[in-house]
């Protein structure tokens, strides 16, 4: 099975793990019998679990353009990869859902050290979901450029091209790159967004908090917008402020896979960020440190080096964003607007036949798009949707103990 088809049907099989986990734990009596032989049982699933973590970030680092690599034919940090890497994501979180709540006592999440670690957890998911919306409403604004791309491409085309069809080139594509001007250093942005409130949770209301919890069935008033103050970066460091890998008798209970969990998600948001065009991007690469000396860590290392070495690249000049097809974007349409600028009327054959090589170019990038920004949108809403579906049985699972959470409220 080619590697996009086998990670779509992991990540359908992993839905059906997410819902069926709460309804085989409710059926499901725990005995001390019972709990002493699944001792040796948690100890195989968590060696699992980080065995399947660091094999799934392994295969999004093999060579990207090469489907025996295992990359998919899909370039490094492109719309393919991105969905890829939420496929990733999905997989994961279903399986620590698993190891997370089947056959657990709920009384373990109220002591030390998942007391802690559980809302924290949480509390991470909230700030999630402000990812999720901010990188769809930049997927609009993508979509918004690459409609003057197709502009300047249908003029292109034509058969015959004078001075008047570049000029209206020129003026499509100065405007398309001008639009891509992000300035991360006073959080401006190309996605216009009216002022809103956050996803939910804290800064919401606690009705609707309690509504979007208790019943994930009406998500969709919660697909909000970020506010206009809200800063990528300052949110990645958030996230991770307080993540510490678990030491001593910690690193081989819940605590481990509930680390890893963070970790994994953190990591997505943060390559997102730095793909996708988002407020206030200033200093990326130095908010997210992962451990090198934990057996699983490796590949999301990996990843996370070669994109940090890309930012600060590109950071030094001013960027858009890492995604593959915004980058040949940008570089396909200022290399016509200099065509425009210097070419002799009438057209050599010459010049005529570098603007048709870069026009071929460019309506390449467009089909790319075309092809994968809806369904990276439309994955991203699936992402969202999970995570709040997640948070809800866990806390379900935790309101069990007859106790109520912090983080109800």
């Amino acid at each position: 099975m080619p590697t996009t088809e086998y990670q779509r049907s992991s990540s359908r099989t992993s839905a059906f793990l997410g819902r069926s986990i709460l309804s085989f734990r409710r059926n499901q009596v725990l005995t001390p019998s019972l709990m002493d032989s699944h001792n040796d049982q948690d100890i195989h699933d968590l060696e699992l679990f980080q065995k399947h973590t660091s094999e799934r970030f392994q295969h999004l680092s093999n060579d990207p353009t090469s489907l025996d690599g295992g990359g998919g034919g899909d370039n490094f940090l492109s719309l393919g990869w991105l969905r890829n890497l939420l496929d990733v994501y999905l997989c994961c979180e279903a399986e620590f859902k698993a190891v997370l709540i089947l056959g657990r006592d709920p009384s373990q999440f109220v002591k030390p050290p998942l007391d802690r670690l559980i809302p924290e957890l949480l509390d991470r998911a909230v700030k999630a979901l402000d990812f999720c919306n901010a990188i769809t409403n930049s997927i609009d604004s993508i979509l918004h450029w690459q409609k003057l791309a197709l502009l300047a491409v249908s003029v292109l085309e034509q058969d015959v091209l004078g001075e008047g069809q570049l000029r209206r080139v020129k003026k499509a594509l100065t405007s398309l790159v001008a639009s891509m001007v992000v300035d991360d250093k006073d959080g401006s942005s190309s996605t216009k967004t009216p002022e809103r409130n956050w996803s939910f949770g804290r800064r919401g209301s606690t009705s609707a908090h309690h509504a979007a919890i208790h019943h994930p069935t009406n998500l969709r008033s919660f697909w909000w917008g970020v506010s206009r103050n809200w800063s990528a970066s300052k949110q990645i460091q958030s996230m991770s402020s307080n993540l510490v890998a678990p030491r001593g008798g910690e690193s081989t209970g819940l605590a481990l896979p509930v680390y890893i969990m963070s970790t994994v998600l953190v990591f997505v948001m943060w390559v997102f960020v730095a793909a996708i065009p988002c407020q206030d991007r200033t200093g990326l690469s130095n908010h997210f440190q992962i451990p090198r000396q934990l057996s699983w860590t490796g590949p999301i290392i990996g990843l996370q080096d070669r994109i940090t070495d890309e930012w600060k690249k590109k950071e030094k000049r001013g960027s858009v964003g890492l995604l593959d097809e915004i980058q040949r974007l940008e570089k396909c349409s200022q290399a016509l607007i200099e065509l425009a600028d210097t070419v002799q009327y009438p057209l050599e054959p010459e010049q005529l036949d570098e603007i048709k090589a870069r026009t071929k170019e460019l309506s390449e990038v467009c089909r790319k798009m075309e092809e994968g920004l809806v369904p990276l949108q439309r994955q991203i809403r699936e992402v969202f949707h999970r995570i709040v579906r997640s948070r809800a049985e866990v806390l379900d699972f935790m309101d069990s103990t007859g106790k109520s959470s912090p983080f109800m409220l």
